[in-house]
């Protein structure tokens, strides 16, 4: 049935799970009307096109990542009304400590995020990368030996979610003694949650296994700054802010827990459509087996057209114009990065995937600017890897219609949060055939 302009202004985007299954048409209906428009639920503005999602992600000087991941949701300890002609920029970091997740790198703006994103990459170099990329290709193999010769699988529960937590937990020198630990705890935290960290549809919000990683990690670096040993762990304990002072370990434990948040999210929700994707296109799945450097493409546009994130929040600091349209200080934006991923005025024919799409990587999926996901060189090279191993060691990858249903008639889930975008579940069948270790 097609909607009508009183279909979509009659639920609530952020407390309804009438648009969880496709919020596309939605924010499609709302960007043909002005890709900044206040919706009339929440009176939160949504910022739904690509020039303007951008923006605002460049210009932290006008736009505070304060609450980010939660918006209004929470409860908002700001005194924000009346505040609209005012810079609120002072009141903000007076209130600060009273907003959700506020010890967390994504709602930190300059200078404190500054500071902490630095330590964060001084951390990440692409010499680790490296190191974490080739343990990837190893662990990638281990797990699909698990069911390959069961011939079919849960893909996101039996392959996705183990791999992520195991690649970060390497990628943050976690000993190899505790990283079962690390797995059986922090997948069990998203099973239970249903994979939702923040954003459900009944507004909770949640701190999810950040306080467990906190702990952990906050005991790692006190240890190795008593008892040093060889490994990635003594270096975050050594590590120092740019100006030369010593992070308390709470502080290197919180960039630890972020980095676990970012690299498990976005990956095992990139992981779960790409192979949704392949499985469901047959055309696009023999291609990439017969050329397998068009694979990094493939990559990007299913970042671009079904992104692992919906959107997040900014809190406007001062009066401003965005796309055209006046805001007042103290107004919520969404920043709708699914909905400018999807903006015809960069991406022609944004709802078809085009495997090659010349301009796939412009999209936004991570973000952009200084806030830019510290995880997304992860989630590449792990969907990466996990594509390539997946078409070695199978000749055919095809939906569970037990599971999903007939082609005509697919079942899918996704989460219920306005936050992420993800599938629950996916279930796939393959052929087994024998394959060369990497």
């Amino acid at each position: 049935m097609t909607e009508t302009l009183n279909d979509f202004d009659a639920h609530n985007f952020f407390l309804s799970d009438r648009f969880v299954t496709d919020p596309y048409t939605y924010f499609d209906h709302l960007r043909d009307q002005c890709p900044v428009m206040r919706e009339p639920h929440q009176g939160i503005v949504m910022v739904t096109g690509y020039n303007e999602a951008l923006e605002v992600y460049n210009d932290p000087a006008r736009f505070s990542n304060v609450m980010s991941t939660s918006g209004p949701f929470a409860g908002c300890p700001i005194p924000l009304e009346g505040r609209g002609n005012d810079d609120i920029s002072e009141l903000i970091e007076e209130y600060r400590d009273q907003t959700a997740f506020h010890d967390q790198l994504p709602t930190m703006d300059p200078p404190e995020h500054t500071k902490h994103r630095a330590l964060l990459m001084s951390l990440i170099t692409p010499k680790r990368l490296k190191e974490n990329e080739d343990f990837m290709w190893k662990l990638a193999d281990q797990q699909i030996d698990t069911f390959l010769a069961r011939g079919e699988c849960e893909f996101q529960n039996e392959f996705a979610q183990q791999f992520a937590v195991l690649v970060v937990a390497d990628l943050l020198g976690v000993p190899p003694e505790d990283r079962i630990e690390f797995r059986k705890h922090l997948i069990r935290v998203e099973q239970d949650s249903g994979g939702a960290v923040v954003g459900g549809t009944d507004g909770e919000v949640n701190h999810g296994p950040l306080e467990w990683l906190y702990d952990k990690f906050s005991w790692y670096i006190a240890d190795r700054r008593v008892n040093p040993k060889d490994g990635i762990l003594t270096e975050l304990a050594a590590a120092t802010f740019p100006g030369g002072d010593v992070p308390e370990p709470i502080e290197v434990a919180r960039i630890a827990a972020n980095v676990f948040a970012a690299g498990q999210e976005t990956t095992v929700r990139l992981l779960s459509y790409a192979f949704k994707t392949i499985a469901e296109r047959p055309d696009i799945q023999k291609t990439l087996r017969e050329d397998r450097s068009l694979i990094p493409n493939f990559v990007e546009e299913c970042l671009r057209i079904e992104g692992p994130v919906k959107g997040d929040f900014r809190l406007v600091k001062k009066p401003t114009t965005l796309g055209g349209v006046d805001v007042p200080a103290g107004t919520f934006l969404y920043v709708a990065n699914a909905a400018a991923n999807r903006d015809a005025r960069k991406f022609e024919n944004p709802g078809e995937f085009q495997l090659d799409r010349k301009n796939a990587r412009l999209h936004i999926a991570f973000g952009a600017g200084r806030h830019a996901c510290p995880g997304a060189p992860l989630a590449r090279a792990e969907t990466v890897v996990a594509l390539n191993r997946m078409f070695d060691r199978t000749s055919d990858i095809r939906i569970d219609e037990s599971v999903h249903g007939p082609a005509d008639a697919r079942r899918y889930s996704y989460l219920p949060t306005f936050i992420l975008r993800g599938l629950t579940h996916i279930a796939i069948e393959f052929d087994a055939v024998e394959a060369a270790p990497r």
